[in-house]
């Protein structure tokens, strides 16, 4: 994870020890107190040395809290001094603007930003503290309705309990009853039908066995169905293509033992009266840089009938409008993926200026997409965008 972007994670930790070095304290301050303002940048700087020599994306679960760590210190020193410098620089620019404006000022203008950096310190704090030991903790039951024409009659009111992005890796024995109340809460739907969107695991399949016992014990009327997400191909480890290919085979694997279904670019047909719907699964299709590309949806969808009600099943929902919508023939998509970010403010997401699909309903011509802000997370936080399940029902009219 940081040996991706070492360069970046370097530039973030010492430009604003650098700027504020200048600005505020050269040629005021004596050495060894100079040389005290740069020891965290010099112990942040080798702490992401170190990371950055880790083989795979992340730390094996046994030593997972040492990459916790580095961000947490991240969200503790590094955010907060970025923060104040670039409301500083927003002071001391509109301090800028009105002596410009002015023809002849008796005073400079006081620089209002430096106090309104100062305050953001704090809220900053709040939001990483909150989002670490309480909003990660949080889980909530999403009801929402699916309404088309299309749907056949005997499936109006079918109920299908939709979680995704459980990286289950991230559950430790302190917090594993968090999967616990989870799978607790989905059965406690009484579902129709269970479908997970993928990213089972952080990175690799052992993270399952110590939770496949509780994952086992999910139960609906026509199954548990899944697909893969970017993480679940273990392509995120150190090692040849050999060995990840045969991580991710055991992760499907392991997922059939618990009594899922996994759907590998096909589909299968839900029967209900004399009635059916076709159930898709498209393997993940990311941009295929940095999230897997392997969704054939011609592949998936090989031989259904024209007029069939076709639900797909997508972990990354940038593969709606790359192949999805383009092909025409599924009404309704799920997928996951984006976590919502695990962060919005007062229901503000940053995702939303990207334009993308991130969370939610979206809808071209007759075919709707909704996404689901996931379950957990790779980093065990969440502030204003919490963990939920969702329960999705189908409706004719």
């Amino acid at each position: 994870m940081i040996a991706r972007d070492i360069l970046l994670f370097l530039l973030l930790i010492i430009l604003p020890f650098l700027c504020i070095d200048l600005r505020w304290f050269k040629g005021k301050k004596a050495w060894w107190k100079r040389l005290l303002w740069w020891m965290p940048c010099v112990a942040m700087t080798a702490y992401c040395g170190y990371l950055a020599m880790e083989r795979d994306f992340i730390p094996g679960n046994d030593r997972i809290f040492i990459l916790y760590g580095f961000l947490f210190l991240l969200g503790l020193i590094i955010i907060p001094m970025w923060t104040f410098l670039i409301c500083s620089s927003l002071g001391k620019g509109c301090s800028w603007i009105i002596r410009k404006c002015k023809k002849s000022p008796r005073r400079k203008p006081r620089n209002y930003g430096n106090l309104l950096g100062v305050l953001s310190v704090p809220v900053v704090w709040f939001i990483l503290f909150w989002g670490t030991f309480v909003g990660f903790n949080k889980l909530e039951v999403n009801h929402t309705d699916y309404i088309s024409k299309d749907l056949p009659k005997a499936f109006d009111g079918y109920r299908i309990v939709l979680f995704s992005d459980a990286h289950v890796g991230s559950y430790q024995k302190h917090n594993s009853w968090l999967l616990q109340r989870a799978v607790d809460s989905i059965n406690a739907q009484k579902p129709d039908m269970i479908i997970f969107a993928g990213d089972l695991q952080n990175i690799q399949p052992q993270e399952l066995y110590p939770h496949i016992d509780v994952l086992g014990t999910l139960k609906a009327k026509d199954g548990i169905y899944s697909v893969l997400g970017n993480h679940d191909y273990a392509e995120y480890i150190g090692g040849d293509e050999a060995i990840k290919a045969a991580n991710c085979k055991e992760t499907v694997s392991l997922e059939r033992q618990m009594g899922w279904n996994v759907l590998l670019n096909e589909h299968c047909t839900i029967e209900r009266d004399k009635d059916h719907v076709i159930l898709a699964g498209m393997e993940n299709d990311g941009d295929g840089k940095r999230f897997p590309q392997k969704g054939d949806i011609n592949k998936t969808l090989e031989n259904v009938a024209e007029h069939d009600f076709i639900l797909m099943l997508e972990h990354d929902p940038s593969a709606w409008r790359r192949k999805i919508v383009k092909d025409g023939r599924s009404q309704l998509t799920l997928s996951g993926h984006t976590h919502k970010m695990q962060f919005s403010l007062f229901d503000w997401c940053p995702l939303s200026l990207t334009g993308k699909e991130f969370n939610g309903w979206y809808q071209e011509g007759s075919q709707q997409l909704f996404v689901t802000a996931g379950l957990g997370g790779l980093i065990p936080f969440r502030f204003g965008a919490t963990g939920e399940i969702v329960v999705l029902t189908l409706r004719s009219h």
